[in-house]
């Protein structure tokens, strides 16, 4: 079975975590200098506790962020999917 190949396209330390609604927006600086912000977003209720949690731990990640390689060279078109609302 072929091993699936990512190319690694930025890798973020985590410098502020927002709660919102549905999930949170992390937001943090790569190590090109870049700023970025990564939604993360789940389909079920957080409680106060759990977001507690979930918040502090995420404000002391380093997140990789990914992409699929494809033959021929090209990448992966990710997959849309819908977004509860």
């Amino acid at each position: 079975m072929d091993r699936l190949e990512y190319q690694p396209l930025a890798i973020v330390e985590v410098e502020e975590v927002r709660p919102d609604p549905h999930g949170f927006t992390l937001s943090g600086h790569g190590r090109d200098h870049a700023p970025y912000q990564i939604g993360l977003r789940f389909e079920m209720p957080l409680d106060a506790t759990t977001r507690a949690v979930l918040g502090e731990l995420l404000s002391q990640a380093e997140l990789t962020i990914s992409r699929l390689l494809v033959a021929g060279g090209g990448n992966a078109r990710p997959r849309e999917r819908a977004h509860k609302r």
